[in-house]
């Protein structure tokens, strides 16, 4: 039987347990971006507590995106320098550590919030050469690997989505073509970093003339194919979707098995789970190996350590989406603190 505190391959790398933690905001950060002991101690209570990998929180790509105020920055000269202290600090534990990389708007001057199709193929060019750039310097941080931010309502996302993207060049019309900006971001990601490449990706959104689970099965044998070695698979909305007046089934956990049973890569189910009992039963009853948590460890980034000595843990999190809604690193339902 599989258990959540199984030791366990991940491709290549090895894993303390099942469990991924995914960061989201990050409100701890000194104004000139740089870290501060605060960031420094959850990381290491998150590393310490038994997860199998961490998932930093977001930086944003650009500091005037329309998340940059909320997420971490690579904008200030000491950034790898302490990039290497975070690192260094999680690998004392055996714990890898991916960068999550991601933006929302792409704005270029007076044009703020570009469609798709408005995007040149100059354009093109310098936010790939902007994204790997990024990842090199992860690579000097310290970093094991780097999540591309290709779900939610990401700008990658929506370039991939055919209901967004209009084009009728080359970086538009069929599936390979919408996703070509990404393949070709890898190619050279792999050809010139160690990193190791995650790309969380919408397993379906919903939308009139969007994408449907068959077309993100095809996406996920092209990032496979084009070097991407792991997958995380999310919803647009997620942690809306996620919360305890929600008793619908996770729609996540059949998109996930059938993307798994297309690919030869590992897939990270992504949210909607707070207990030991409810991780053991699905990783029992389904083909699914790894599971993604985040809201959990913002209410209390060591809990796993009492899952570890007390079995039949739950999250002390409520799901009330103030910390996502709020946009920062800490719960804000101080009573309800274990």
């Amino acid at each position: 039987m599989k258990d959540l505190f199984d030791y366990c391959d991940f491709g290549d790398l090895k894993l303390n347990s099942r469990i991924v933690r995914t960061g989201l905001w990050e409100s701890q950060r000194e104004k000139s971006g740089n870290m501060t002991p605060d960031i420094y101690n959850r990381y290491e209570n998150i590393a310490a507590s038994g997860v199998g990998l961490i998932i930093t929180e977001l930086y944003s790509l650009y500091p005037r995106d329309t998340f940059s105020k909320y997420s971490n920055t690579i904008h200030y000269t000491q950034f790898v320098r302490e990039a290497r202290d975070l690192t260094d600090l999680v690998h004392v534990y055996d714990v890898p550590i991916f960068a999550q990389l991601g933006f929302v708007q792409y704005n270029k001057k007076t044009q703020q919030n570009m469609k798709i199709e408005d995007v040149t193929i100059d354009d093109i060019r310098k936010i790939q050469t902007d994204m790997i750039i990024a990842a090199q310097k992860f690579d000097f941080g310290g970093f094991d690997g780097i999540q591309l931010g290709l779900g939610n309502y990401y700008f990658l996302s929506r370039f991939i989505n055919p209901n967004f993207n209009t084009r009728d060049d080359k970086y538009g019309g069929n599936t390979f073509n919408r996703l070509r900006i990404v393949l070709e971001m890898i190619k050279v990601i792999k050809d010139n970093t160690k990193l190791h490449i995650n790309c969380r990706l919408n397993a379906f959104d919903g939308t009139t003339n969007g994408m449907t689970l068959t077309e993100t099965i095809e996406i996920a044998k092209l990032l496979e194919k084009y070097g991407a070695d792991f997958l995380q698979i999310t919803l647009p909305r997620s942690p809306q979707f996620f919360t305890r007046e929600n008793k619908e089934e996770n729609p996540l956990i059949e998109a996930t098995e059938q993307i798994i049973d297309n690919v030869n890569i590992p897939v990270i189910l992504g949210g909607g789970a707070n207990s030991q009992n409810q991780i053991n039963e699905m990783l029992n009853s389904t083909n699914i190996d790894f599971i993604s948590m985040q809201r959990p460890f913002v209410k209390d980034p060591s809990f796993l350590v009492d899952w570890q000595i007390k079995g039949n843990g739950e999250s002390f999190c409520k799901t009330c989406n103030n910390c996502y809604w709020k946009k920062t690193a800490t719960c804000h339902l101080r009573s309800c603190n274990p």
